[in-house]
């Protein structure tokens, strides 16, 4: 079990803060580990997937011994490394005999384990493998477009979930609008039998078209290989009920003496209450009240002197 700690400094607290569930999820991390054993090959694959994710991925290089995935006791160094990390999707290299160039792909609830595809590597091509136009990279961090090919991915269970972990370990930040202009890059994903799938990386030219939306051309620049699927697990009912609750949004108050206009736009009542500025106290302070002060002394004073004048003449 791992010890809860609590943070005792501000900026501790912002951190936990980062990390605690919110209503609207920022872009995945992803976690990237190597296994006991790995070939050449996946070595490769693992360094140009956290390429193709640089700004939302963390790369383990030393291997780990105790992270089996499939296996009952295997998770708990991945779950570890989860929490420390706070990446919610990983990828396990391992290769042995039995599994030659083995790939898991998962995601994490909460920090457990959530789902878990195994697919093994295939005719692997890199990015320096394509020749073409050094213009037409993709910028890092873009938004990409992912494209599914074929009916496999709506028909066989394993290509569905394999679609469900390849679009949360694709797609970056969920973004409501995008820039044409800066859409450079996209993944095709083609089913190619019920439990093979071709994975290209393209980028985008876009050619006028003679309208006003674009023609737009793929460009191979990799990498490229093909993914075999071997085992899967998905969630349980219960645990995926969980993961996809939404909170009701609230419906918004109206709002009091509020009108809206197409070309003002918003326009708003203020009542102003009587201010009765006549029955308001003026403070003593001001210099006019003190010179009436002194004349209404000094014309009293002469009236009580011509008082007594007459007083004493009589």
């Amino acid at each position: 079990m791992l010890e809860i700690k609590t943070a005792k400094s501000r900026k501790g607290k912002r951190e936990l803060e980062k990390r605690a569930p919110k209503l609207v999820e920022s872009g995945k991390k992803t976690l990237i580990l190597h296994g006991t054993k790995t070939s050449a090959v996946l070595n490769a694959v693992l360094a140009q997937i956290y390429h193709l994710k640089k700004n939302y991925a963390v790369k383990f290089s030393r291997k780990n011994d105790n992270v089996k995935p499939f296996e009952a006791g295997g998770e708990t160094s991945l779950e570890f490394f989860s929490l420390k990390t706070d990446c919610s999707i990983f990828v396990y290299g391992s290769h042995s005999k039995k599994r030659p160039d083995n790939l898991v792909l998962g995601r994490t609830y909460d920090h457990h384990i959530y789902d878990l595809v195994e697919v093994g590597v295939e005719n692997f091509k890199p990015m320096e493998f394509f020749s073409y136009d050094k213009k037409l990279a993709p910028m890092e961090g873009s938004k990409p477009f992912i494209v599914f090919i074929g009916e496999g991915f709506e028909a066989v269970e394993e290509l569905k979930h394999l679609k469900e972990v390849l679009l949360d370990l694709l797609r970056g930040e969920v973004a409501e609008n995008l820039n044409l202009a800066g859409v450079d890059r996209a993944y095709v994903c083609a089913a190619v039998s019920p439990n093979r799938v071709l994975f290209t990386h393209c980028a985008l030219r876009l050619k006028k078209s003679g309208t006003i939306v674009p023609r737009m051309e793929l460009v191979e620049v990799g990498p490229s290989m093909d993914f075999v699927v071997r085992r899967h697990r998905p969630p349980n009912e219960s645990l995926r009920k969980e993961a996809m609750k939404t909170s009701r949004e609230k419906p918004k108050k109206k709002e009091k003496n509020v009108k809206k206009d197409e070309l003002q736009g918003k326009i708003g009542n203020i009542y102003i209450p009587d201010q009765k500025i006549g029955e308001m106290a003026i403070p003593n302070k001001s210099k006019g009240v003190k010179r009436e002060r002194r004349e209404a002394k000094r014309k009293h004073g002469s009236d009580e002197n011509a008082s007594k004048r007459k007083k004493e003449d009589s």
